[in-house]
């Protein structure tokens, strides 16, 4: 089973594909993406890797955790699941506010 990894911390210049060629040394790289700022178009200093097995990521954060990269100390954690949409967007008896 992927295991997803958090990684902070991350340089202005680093893309997804530097990423997974950092990791891939650990083991398998599913996927890799730093997120971009949508209103800036640059990169908000964190991204996300996708490995093939736990194994492969607790690796990888054990080699990598707290370690320079491109000139920043990273920090690589297991990413914690997204979360649910808050379905009550308004007050207790779900009306929306309008203020």
């Amino acid at each position: 089973m992927a295991t997803k990894l958090f990684v902070g911390k991350l340089s202005i210049g680093t893309t997804g594909s530097n990423l997974a060629e950092l990791f891939k040394q650990y083991g398998t790289v599913v996927d890799a993406t730093v997120i971009i700022d949508r209103t800036t178009n640059k990169s908000r200093g964190f991204g996300f890797v996708e490995m093939s097995d736990a194994a492969a990521a607790q690796s990888a954060i054990k080699a990598l955790d707290g370690k320079e990269y491109d000139g920043k100390t990273i920090a690589v954690t297991i990413a914690n699941p997204p979360r649910e949409a808050n379905r009550n967007t308004g007050n207790e008896a779900g009306y929306r506010r309008s203020w």
